[in-house]
């Protein structure tokens, strides 16, 4: 395989060229005569900065699914993703995820615009003050941890988000119209560390708090399946700790059969040989609130997610996720 060139198709956002830097460079560890060629996508979701993502099917549609058509037609040989934007309850005819990085940080973080101060949002426990996103689950979470506070959609690469917010410019919402501007945001404490922002993280919210999406803070590398070469390559910079989580985690997604507009989240952790896995599902107004978590053994990670899973219908989850779904409004 020495001597071999591999393109590997990702988005043009700072982090996402960071995230495939980090995968060159493992994989220039592991083979050095592999030329390693970073090709850079404009996707839809980062084209769009207005509209929702559930416009293009979600992050999935929105982020992954024109560099899947790239790679399916032969223009690459991989393609880096956030698992996290990777939809776990379909199906990838063709396609594989042969390796998973290491795990970054899984947990979320509060970035406060410039001269405000996190005991100012405290005393006030919220009221008065508008946080951003995009993410449903964190807009549940939010609502649930600070029910005065309001929460305003947000959208753009993470580097872009926080140059808006510093910047006081108002979001423009789909059907013409404008919010904000922000006075903080909710982002992944990984995303701001692979482009050099952490130092403006004013809280880290502990996964008590807020629990991450499934697969926040893995980076996921996919090919074409019968692509047995580039397969024997990725499986060199796999990380066997980040699959197995990744595997107990999406399992739960499978069973729920959630959407890109479902407030669902999961994260697993390891200790030796057994697994702790907690899932959560919320209304979008955080007011309806299911958790599970489970323990089992870490050589079994997609029976253990399949337990939460069913625990978590037992419990409601279904109704809760057919409200959330575009056609139930």
């Amino acid at each position: 395989m020495s001597g071999q060139s591999l393109r590997i198709g990702t988005r043009k956002s700072a982090m996402a060229l960071a995230q495939t830097d980090a995968i060159a460079r493992l994989l220039r560890a592991s083979d050095p005569e592999i030329d390693v060629e970073i090709v850079r996508f404009e996707t839809r979701g980062d084209q769009d900065q207005t509209s929702k993502l559930l416009r293009y099917g979600g992050k999935g549609g929105a982020f992954v699914a024109e560099i899947r058509e790239a790679m399916r037609g032969g223009q690459l040989q991989a393609a880096m993703h956030s698992l996290k934007d990777v939809p776990g309850n379909e199906e990838t005819p063709g396609l594989v995820i042969a390796a998973m990085l290491p795990r970054d940080a899984a947990n979320d973080a509060l970035v406060l615009r410039p001269g405000l101060a996190l005991a100012e949002i405290r005393a006030a426990r919220g009221k008065g003050f508008k946080v951003g996103t995009d993410a449903v689950r964190r807009a549940a979470y939010l609502r649930r941890l600070f029910p005065e506070i309001t929460v305003i959609h947000f959208r753009g690469a993470a580097d872009t988000r926080v140059a808006k917010l510093d910047r006081g410019d108002r979001q423009r919402l789909p059907d013409g119209g404008e919010v904000g501007p922000a006075d903080a945001l909710v982002m992944a404490r990984s995303g701001l560390e692979r482009i050099g922002m952490a130092s403006r993280i004013a809280y880290d919210f502990s996964v008590r708090e807020m629990l991450p999406a499934v697969g926040q803070g893995i980076v996921a590398v996919e090919c074409v399946a019968q692509d047995w070469p580039t397969r024997g390559r990725l499986a060199k910079i796999e990380d066997a700790a980040s699959r197995l989580c990744a595997e107990a985690e999406r399992e739960v997604l499978w069973v729920l059969n959630g959407h890109c507009n479902s407030p669902i989240a999961g994260y697993a952790t390891l200790a030796g040989d057994e697994m702790t896995l907690t899932a959560s599902v919320l209304d979008e107004t955080g007011d309806r609130f299911i958790e599970v978590s489970r323990q089992g053994g870490a050589s079994r990670p997609r029976e253990l997610g399949r337990d939460v899973g069913l625990d978590l219908l037992d419990q409601g989850a279904a109704e809760i996720i057919a409200r959330t779904r575009p056609d139930a409004h």
